[in-house]
């Protein structure tokens, strides 16, 4: 009985130092980590607004009304998506220029993947800018350099759809070759990202007419 006791003592005690010292890392890194994701954050806003002077998350943003919206696309499943975020992008004289959207998509082969995307007042894509990835090396890793570039310029008249035999029409984004979920989930997630933002700009009385009428009707 009385080995039994120091037994449970000693293991309290490694328990206790363990807790203690788990405790101190996360105090010591806690600050570090965010502050490198808050860069992440400007900087990815920066790569799809590189005209804009600043950037003011939506401090009245709702993720559970985010899914509301896009739950209501009727020809299209948003729920492997998921949006996180949605920003004003101003000119330096307070000029709104658009707005980005935070995305990350649950339908990646590799796991989340998280992106910006920037739409302009007129409806059109500014950029698209990839934060987080885990795809296959020299597959799905390639999509940053090879799916995110094609969205730039395009409007948001059409909902996006993945080619694998080469783009012919606006609406099309060329498949990364042996990574098609990968192109599918970016893709999806860059149209669940317009979806929103659309609804927001209506929202705020800015008209979408231009773009082609809003997505999620």
């Amino acid at each position: 009985m009385k080995q039994m006791w120091k037994d449970t003592l000693i293991l309290f005690v490694i328990t206790l130092i363990s807790g203690l010292a788990l405790g101190a890392v996360y105090l010591v890194t806690k600050d570090p980590i965010a502050a490198q994701q808050e860069k992440k954050k400007a900087n990815a806003y920066h790569a799809v607004f590189e005209d804009a002077d600043s950037f003011e998350d939506d401090e009245n943003f709702d993720a559970a009304q985010a899914r509301m919206v896009l739950d209501q696309v009727q020809d299209a499943d948003y729920s492997e998506e998921e949006i996180t975020m949605i920003a004003s992008a101003r000119s330096e004289s307070g000029e709104l220029l658009g707005y980005v959207v935070t995305v990350t998509t649950h339908a990646g082969y590799g796991g989340d993947i998280t992106f910006s995307v920037g739409i302009r007042v007129d409806g059109t894509i500014n950029g698209v800018s990839i934060t987080d990835i885990s795809e296959t090396a020299g597959l799905g890793m390639k999509a940053p350099d090879e799916l995110a570039p094609q969205f730039a310029g395009k409007t948001t008249q059409n909902r996006f759809t993945v080619t694998k035999t080469g783009a012919t029409y606006p609406s099309e984004v060329d498949a990364i070759s042996g990574a098609t979920i990968t192109s599918n989930a970016v893709t999806d997630g860059v149209n669940a990202g317009i979806v929103y933002c659309r609804y927001v700009m209506e929202q705020n009385g800015i008209s979408v007419d231009s773009a082609g009428g809003a997505l999620y009707e």
